[in-house]
């Protein structure tokens, strides 16, 4: 039996603020499908060499709200993306507001988490950077 990866979906709580956290990421959407009668609209992102609609992110968003989604979603698990530069793009998300749950210390992993609670891994391509301030001595902020 053949079996290959489609898509992870994780559900938001508002549309454009989780839009921009991913983006701000390097994601890209790639197809957006707007559901009047079942009051939804699902966004499809990827990252910008994998538009091929193998490597998405789908966010669904109910138009009545959700009431069930959970206030941490830390059971979830987490998901992964790998990064041309940790250091480079954990130094935006910072600029932007956005808390590094675990710096990258290593040069190699960060942890942040997404509006909707969602924890997101972030991993060095290739080797890992060299260690280097300020990240070498920044502690972990609250759980990733």
């Amino acid at each position: 039996m053949k079996i290959s990866y489609r898509h992870l979906m994780v559900r938001v709580k508002d549309l454009d603020v989780s839009l921009a956290f991913y983006k701000r990421l390097g994601l890209i959407e790639r197809h957006r499908t707007e559901s009047e009668a079942g009051r939804y609209t699902n966004v499809f992102l990827c990252p910008p060499d994998q538009a091929d609609g193998h490597a998405d992110l789908e966010l669904t968003y109910n138009w009545d709200g959700d009431d069930a989604l959970p206030n941490d979603s830390r059971h979830f698990g987490h998901i992964a993306y790998r990064v041309e530069d940790i250091y480079a793009l954990c130094q935006e998300l910072m600029d932007a507001g956005i808390t590094i749950n675990r710096p990258p210390r290593d040069g190699h992993m960060a942890f942040v988490r997404s509006p909707d609670n969602i924890s997101i891994e972030l991993l060095q391509m290739g080797e890992s950077k060299p260690p280097q301030e300020p990240w070498a001595s920044m502690g972990n902020t609250g759980h990733w």
